[in-house]
């Protein structure tokens, strides 16, 4: 019962944020700390860090989310002797313990991750439920990673739409941007990042605690480091400041890719304004550090815009654009963007004039195809032939459910699927030979299949079977709204209502353009 009344208690409180902040752009608060510190606050926080599984991973200080439950006064002493420490002052960040994460599809290549302390992780949980819905009010509705209700199949689809023709043509998109920020979280600087953080909290005692999660330092071989500038990636309120400080690129793109707390048919307006002008129109989406940038125009145009965006983050941001790996490519030609391949190509059947339009299509890369050959080539061989099947099933399994449930969506996924299936069969099935002295395939069938219809090539140890890629449904992202319900904002179909009328009022004025 407690656990509720500190659930709808943070709830509530979130949704009050969320309202004020989005009703009055320039609302600075100032009185944040308390609710920081509220003692059903910290108890929320210890719910959601309990019920994930990276509790269990231990920072410098050794302390894991069994080890704190198994001490004298277990979860609820450590509460208090956080809360005691933030309301004293005395409480300070602990250095965060450096992991290094192989880059997918990049063999020899790391990505640093940062892992704080279970205190840390807790304190920043804590800010995360103050903060974010302070900020998320300011987010535009194009910035897609990181953020309640969205994901990467929404970024995928917004562009995807916009390849796609409309009433009044075609697609007016030929070029692509994708913008390649070098070290991206490594390059954020604390004090620009600060200053966008001040223009909504005035709360002394909590830029104090950003700043001081900022300036922790890491670990390295018992060795602590602290940077200037930088994000530690694996932090609790990482992503969040990341799209605090990235959302100056949403506001150099705003007047195109439409800005909070306005009806998406006014960017259009200002869209079809511009292209009636013969002005450029360029039309960003981003997810977290990874973004591309539509243009409408010439391919000078784009040349120019991407010299343009080099200069703004580094005047604005103090980043640097990598003008290698920024390119700007035809969307006819094709961009990987998020894992997908899309490319603008002729339609797969006639409209209803007998024409087949340029639509925008999501593939999967070969080498996201290859890389998963890899992985489970890789972990079928490290398998001893002395394990069960049962558990070489357990390993494969959410590999390939995982993978399944995110290529779903590309053109031609079932096709990729039926392929990769029959692989992994094989694949399987020569760890089953090696198992059993080389036993024939009728052998290896009669043991380990199921007899059932339409189940000719699958693997299976009672209870346990290898999951087809090709199970489920493989289908079209369904078409959705720019604007989404992050679940605080209570009155959405009242507002949904309200952009409809603004549509109209919008749509009429256009005729006198």
């Amino acid at each position: 019962m407690t656990g509720d009344v500190n659930t709808s208690f943070v709830l509530d409180m979130q949704r009050k944020l969320y309202r004020w902040s989005s009703e009055d752009p320039n609302k600075v608060f100032a009185d944040l700390f308390n609710l920081v510190c509220d003692r059903r606050t910290l108890n929320e926080a210890w719910r959601r860090l309990a019920r994930n599984s990276g509790s269990q991973t231990p920072g410098t200080d050794g302390m894991t989310r069994r080890s704190v439950e198994q001490r004298p006064g277990g979860a609820a002493g450590l509460l208090d002797d956080i809360r005691g420490r933030l309301r004293d002052g005395t409480y300070r960040p602990e250095p965060v313990r450096q992991r290094l994460i192989p880059k997918p599809g990049k063999p020899g290549e790391f990505r640093p991750l940062g892992i704080p302390t279970l205190t840390d992780r807790l304190v920043q949980m804590a800010l995360k439920l103050i903060l974010e819905p302070v900020f998320e009010a300011d987010f535009y509705p194009t910035s897609y990673g990181f953020r309640r209700g969205r994901n990467a199949h929404d970024a995928l689809e917004r562009i995807q739409k916009c390849l796609h023709p409309t009433k009044r043509g075609p697609s007016v998109y030929r070029y692509v941007i994708e913008g390649d920020i070098k070290g991206c979280f490594d390059a954020i600087d604390h004090h620009v990042m600060m200053e966008r953080v001040r223009r909504r909290i005035s709360d002394r005692k909590v830029l104090k605690l950003i700043l001081a999660f900022l300036k922790a330092g890491v670990m390295v071989e018992g060795t602590v480091r602290h940077s200037v500038t930088g994000s530690p990636q694996g932090g609790i309120i990482s992503p969040m400041l990341s799209n605090i400080y990235l959302t100056a690129i949403d506001e150099r793109y705003g007047r195109w890719s439409m800005r909070p707390r306005e009806p998406s048919i006014n960017a259009a307006a200002r869209r079809i304004t511009d292209h009636r002008r013969g002005r450029p129109v360029f039309y960003m989406v981003r997810y977290a550090d990874d973004f591309v940038v539509l243009v409408e125009g010439a391919r000078e145009q784009a040349e120019a815009e991407k010299r343009a965006l080099a200069e703004f983050l580094k005047k604005e941001l103090r980043m640097e654009l990598s003008m290698e790996k920024t390119k700007i490519t035809d969307v006819r030609e094709g961009f990987d963007f998020l894992g997908y391949r899309v490319v603008q190509e002729k339609a797969a059947r006639p409209n209803k004039h007998g024409r087949r339009p340029q639509v925008g299509k999501l593939f999967i890369p070969k080498s996201k195809l290859n890389d998963l050959r890899y992985t489970i080539k890789s972990l079928v061989k490290s398998i001893p032939t002395g394990w069960s099947l049962a558990n070489v099933i357990d390993r494969l399994n959410p590999i390939l459910l995982g993978w399944r449930n995110y290529y779903r969506y590309a053109t031609g996924a079932y096709r990729e699927f039926s392929r990769l299936d029959f692989w992994i069969w094989q694949r399987v099935g020569r760890w089953l030979k090696m198992k059993h002295g080389n036993a024939s395939w009728p052998v290896l069938r009669r043991r380990y299949h199921l007899s059932a219809p339409g189940k000719r090539r699958q693997w299976t140890e009672k209870p346990k079977r290898l999951r087809h890629l090709t199970e489920g449904r493989t289908m079209r992202y369904p078409n959705q709204s720019i604007e989404k319900p992050n679940g605080w904002n209570a009155k959405w179909k009242t507002r949904q209502r309200d952009s409809m009328y603004d549509f109209q009022d919008s749509f009429r004025r256009l005729k006198h353009i």
